[in-house]
């Protein structure tokens, strides 16, 4: 197998080029590194790395073409909300120009299939239906969503006018080792860090906002499953875990998963953040079903991997 994946040295994507270079597939990753890290990819010294920044369209179609993939996985985004909220320019040029330039070079390469990353937590918008199926209706609330929204559009394009096989995943909340919490962090690596600075987090909004997190394990578990099977009945599947975990109860079980009193851990309260969706929560039958998706991983389980990677990650000290 040949592989490319685009964001290849970042969180998610490093993840994904362990598991294909540890079953023996050649992976050539592209990435600008303006997030990912070379250091991301030192478990898998084979993959080789074009520093390429998707929105170089050139660029992206040479090093694609040039190293024949039959499979491209596309995990390079744009992935802050609040960034996209300030700067929807820099965000569509990333996102969705950046993605069609990936999806050309897919085509001229003559791919089997594209396994394309969207979003199940800023897809859908505020919405009555909790968890939340692939089949209602996207209505999102900021740019990124939006932004998200249109590439899966552009997916279909793709796939009915030029045969192009894209099939699209929408993830929950992902974290989990590598997910950098001094930078564009999820919530989870953000409050593990604090957690074991001996720190207190900050919650944006009454708390109560829930979201539906999945360990970066279930992610590439789901990415290879897409990637493997024959004939899909659909082109796009949510990727979590059905479980809905609002932001107190979440504090609370990382103070429990670090041996911490959760009162000692008491959450900081900030003004609400634009953009953010209250409720957030995948149906993840479909992905069961028709991509054979094992149960996802215990909350409690990853948090403890996650805590134990962001415990190697040096401290700054003060004299």
């Amino acid at each position: 197998m040949r592989a490319v994946v685009t964001g290849g040295a970042g969180f998610i994507g490093s993840h994904l080029v362990d598991s294909l270079v540890a079953d023996g597939a050649d992976v050539l990753v592209l990435d600008d590194l303006s997030h990912g890290s070379t250091a991301n990819l030192a478990g898998s010294p084979s993959a080789e790395l074009a520093q390429v920044d998707v929105r170089d369209a050139a660029g992206v179609h040479r090093a694609v073409t040039g190293f024949a993939p039959d499979l491209l996985f596309h995990l390079a985004a744009q992935i802050d909300v609040r960034r996209s909220m300030a700067d929807p320019g820099t965000d569509t040029s990333i996102n969705v120009l950046g993605s069609v330039n990936v999806f050309s070079a897919a085509l001229a390469a003559g791919v089997r299939r594209v396994v394309n990353t969207s979003t199940g937590g800023a897809i859908y918008g505020e919405t009555d239906v909790v968890p939340t199926p692939e089949t209602v209706a996207t209505d999102p609330l900021s740019p990124y969503g939006l932004g998200k929204h249109t590439v899966e559009r552009y997916g279909s394009w793709f796939r009915r006018s030029q045969g192009l096989d894209v099939v699209t995943l929408r993830y929950g909340n992902v974290y989990g080792p590598r997910q950098d919490p001094r930078g564009d962090a999820g919530v989870i690596a953000i409050f593990c860090d604090k957690v074991l600075e001996g720190g207190r987090p900050t919650v944006f909004g009454d708390g109560r906002q829930t979201r539906d997190y999945v360990f970066v394990g279930d992610i590439v578990a789901a990415n290879r499953a897409a990637a493997a099977a024959a004939d899909l009945p659909h082109d796009a599947y949510n990727v979590g875990t059905g479980t809905e975990v609002d932001v107190l109860a979440l504090t609370a079980a990382v103070a429990a998963a670090a041996g911490v009193d959760p009162a000692a851990f008491a959450p900081e309260f900030r003004p609400a953040r634009a953009g953010e969706v209250l409720r957030s929560c995948l149906d993840v039958s479909r992905a069961r079903t028709e991509l054979g998706l094992p149960a996802p991983t215990d909350l409690t389980a990853g948090l403890r991997a996650t805590l134990d990677w962001v415990r190697t990650l040096p401290r700054e000290t003060t004299a």
